[in-house]
């Protein structure tokens, strides 16, 4: 996976935001005050403001692991855990993706797409992923087999009105300031421009160091409050969080990694059933008071949500 010209276009520095240049292999800022330089590996451009990020380009350079750690396919571990039943479902991306996907095509001309945290594909991915109709920019703060662009979402290296589309999908939480990159959303989409992002609530801590926040239902469309709601809700419902909060309770007791690894064994096979309840549960009024996660899928606007506003959008059982 290749940049087109015309996003290779739109790439501003991430510090100061004037343009850059690609001269013998460096992107360069064309600032005389900036004058910054970012790397390109693998065809990869590394546009990483290390003045706000918890990210040094270096990083990259000398390959150090960020977020993710890379795992061997094909091995006899990954075939054994392909046979566990996991106990996350994700009951609305596919639809969803297919509503996002039909709001793109019916825009046109351009369907330029900016995917955050896209080094892998993400769930319910695979209409928007397999769509000739759309151009995707896959982003990420780490190396992976579909990252064309390694970027921090605090400081999006894109011109103002660059996309037609933006997802984040299990993304924010892993932020240090999840209102600054939506703002940076906010800026580098187009008049009209549309938003899809997936944001946990009841689910414990996962990527270690690199979680940070959780949102509730109205805390999350807060979040997107500079955005006109198309649709909103729970994802992931009740019972995967009841499945997480069961797992977790017991690997507070373990201490190993060996331990740890047969709690996660056990307890998916004891508890992969409770997803399956969602699929009743996941519109239902309690489930905006405790689902696993929740999406928002929004319009670019100029007006502001206001928070008078935002507590009569509450949609839970506690009313």
């Amino acid at each position: 996976m290749s940049l087109s010209k015309t996003i290779i276009n739109c790439l501003i520095c991430p510090k100061c935001k004037s343009e850059i240049h690609n001269i013998n292999g460096w992107y360069q800022c064309e600032s005389s005050s900036c004058g910054n330089k970012y790397p390109i590996i693998d065809d990869v451009p590394i546009l990483i403001n290390e003045d706000n990020s918890i990210f040094s380009i270096n990083d990259f350079v000398v390959g150090r692991p960020t977020t993710t750690v890379s795992r061997r396919s094909g091995s006899l571990a990954n075939l054994l855990s392909s046979l566990i039943p996991k106990i996350g479902k994700n009951i609305k991306a596919e639809k969803n993706y297919k509503s996002f996907l039909k709001f793109l095509i019916d825009k046109p001309p351009s369907r330029n797409v900016l995917v955050i945290g896209g080094e892998a594909s993400g769930s319910g991915m695979e209409s928007l992923i397999n769509s000739n109709e759309v151009e995707l920019t896959e982003t990420d703060v780490s190396f992976g087999s579909r990252t064309m662009i390694v970027c921090d979402g605090h400081d999006i290296p894109f011109s103002n009105n660059t996309f037609d589309g933006v997802v984040v999908q299990a993304v924010l939480e892993h932020v240090v300031d999840p209102y600054r990159c939506v703002e940076e959303i906010h800026r580098v989409l187009k008049t009209d421009g549309i938003v899809y992002a997936e944001t946990p609530f009841m689910q414990q801590v996962h990527m270690g160091r690199y979680d940070f926040t959780r949102f509730t239902h109205l805390g999350h469309r807060r979040l997107f409050r500079k955005f006109k709601e198309i649709d909103s809700g729970a994802v992931c419902g009740p019972g995967m969080a009841l499945a997480w909060s069961y797992q977790y309770f017991l690997l507070s007791f373990a201490k190993s990694k060996i331990m740890r690894k047969l709690i996660i064994y056990f307890t998916n096979f004891t508890s992969f059933f409770l997803k399956y309840f969602d699929y009743y549960l996941i519109d239902k009024d309690g489930a905006y008071d405790s689902a696993s996660g929740y999406y928002f899928f929004g319009k670019k606007s100029d007006s502001i949500l206001s928070d008078k506003e935002l507590i009569k959008s509450y949609r839970g059982s506690q009313k």
